[in-house]
């Protein structure tokens, strides 16, 4: 396989990479802002104070102070793939793709789970609302409500958050909650029309399988890869378009031709991916209470 077969396994990997129903598509980019697989970016400082019919002057001069900040993207590393009859591979779309398919719905997915942790708040504060559910008592757990989710757009209110681009990701527990409580009303709410999600209660509704689980006591978020224990429990989260960023780097493709032992080609991929709120606003998270 030559350098250009390489470029285009690696263009045709992340082609679509997320799609329509991806909470990611909603959010800022920063992939351009990316160097050497990392980001250089400043945290802004005070915002200025205004004044109201004020007569003293001169108006106090105020520096603002940015504190720099160096974010280095994560690494995602696929297991690698033999490939039996490379030639064959090099010149089939459809097992080209079928192989390719097996790479990318991987890192979809583990990059879409790691996100979906940072997305979801640290604990409960004004900023970052974190809510446990007061519906129905069912399979051991209080049901989502619609006051729940109304309970959160109020949270939201408060904290100023623009009504604009606000987007609730579903746990899919979370959504036959919803259908329970009125199948005709929510039969279609994760439905995406025209490349956008359908709205509730001011929110776009998405769905993932897997966000963050938080202790239902303390309301904190536990840590990725943690394992849940008996006090924590699945989440639903939120947040605004302009508070959370995704950024992509380098996608590396490995490839050994011809190996000898395997009678094949053994080819894997690197992906750099980072997503994370920008500056602790706008996200919250709805927490199925227990029983």
């Amino acid at each position: 396989m030559s350098d250009l077969n390489k470029e285009v396994w690696v263009n045709q990997l992340m082609e679509k990479f997320y799609p329509d129903s991806s909470f990611l598509k909603h959010t800022k980019d920063f992939s351009s802002m990316v160097d050497n697989d990392a980001i250089n970016i400043a945290e802004a400082g005070l915002d200025p104070e205004v004044l109201i019919n004020n007569t003293t002057y001169p108006i106090e001069i105020i520096q603002r102070i940015d504190t720099p900040i160096r974010i280095i993207l994560d690494k995602f590393e696929t297991k690698n793939t033999l490939i039996r009859r490379p030639d064959v591979i090099e010149y089939a779309y459809d097992q080209l793709e079928s192989v390719l398919m097996g790479h990318r719905g991987t890192l979809r997915a583990n990059t879409a789970l790691k996100a979906a942790h940072a997305f979801a708040p640290a604990g409960n504060t004004e900023d970052t609302p974190v809510i446990l559910s007061t519906g129905d008592v069912y399979n051991g757990r209080k049901r989502m409500s619609v006051e729940d989710v109304l309970a959160l757009k109020e949270a939201f209110d408060s904290a100023d958050i623009p009504l604009e681009n606000r987007i609730l990701v579903l746990h899919p527990y979370h959504v036959s909650d919803l259908l329970t409580f009125d199948v005709k009303a929510f039969k279609d709410i994760t439905d995406i029309v025209d490349g956008q999600p359908k709205r509730f209660a001011g929110f776009g509704i998405l769905q993932f399988s897997k966000p963050a689980y938080f202790n239902t006591t303390t309301l904190q978020k536990i840590a990725f890869g943690a394992v849940p224990s008996v006090n924590d429990s699945f989440s639903s989260f939120a947040f605004h378009a302009d508070e959370v960023m995704k950024a992509d780097g380098e996608v590396y493709m490995y490839i050994r031709e011809d190996d000898p032992e395997e009678r094949g080609t053994i080819v894997g991929f690197d992906k750099r991916f980072i997503a994370m709120p920008i500056r602790n606003k706008g996200i919250g998270a709805i927490v199925s209470a227990p029983e």
